[in-house]
């Protein structure tokens, strides 16, 4: 009973990846980008606000970011994660995040995923860059492309002193 459970969700799995993975094919075929990434089901959503209490700024188009994959670092109620914190990564952050279960530097070419190298920008999850900070590896941001929401997780200030500084 549990081997046929087993293949049961397995086969279920397989067909909501292919699924998946289908319609992310055809909405990328108006793209011609090698740095397309998946695309996430777009949510009604009000205009959302930074840290700042300004509006939302793009994070990064190349590669695409954001949970919405339109390069800000929007949230909604789907999104558990929280992807609202726009970083440019390090390579300290980026081994940091690897050794902690999500590894942001390998490709996955069945999503559209390039794999991240540092300088790069892209939305961060607010709990994993406060993990970050607190170890001391908490790679800098864009306070203008950084949502609200991050000011529940951390203060301003702290914000502040992690703030990209333009060239």
């Amino acid at each position: 009973m549990l081997r046929k459970k087993s293949i049961s969700l397995i086969l279920l799995f397989g067909v909501s990846v292919s699924i998946f993975a289908q319609t992310v094919k055809t909405k990328n075929k108006k793209s011609s980008s090698s740095n397309a990434c998946l695309a996430m089901p777009s949510q009604d959503k009000s205009p959302a606000l930074n840290v700042l209490n300004s509006k939302l700024q793009t994070c990064c188009s190349t590669p695409v970011t954001g949970f919405f994959r339109d390069g800000r670092c929007d949230t909604g109620p789907s999104d558990n994660g929280i992807h609202v914190v726009c970083a440019q990564v390090t390579d300290a952050f980026l081994q940091f995040s690897k050794k902690n279960g999500n590894d942001l530097i390998t490709p996955f070419p069945a999503f559209g995923f390039v794999g991240l190298k540092a300088g790069d920008k892209w939305c961060l999850c607010a709990a994993r860059w406060k993990e970050a900070y607190e170890a001391g590896v908490a790679p800098p941001i864009v306070l203008e492309s950084t949502h609200i929401k991050m000011l529940e997780f951390v203060t301003l200030d702290v914000l502040k002193e992690h703030a990209l500084q333009p060239k």
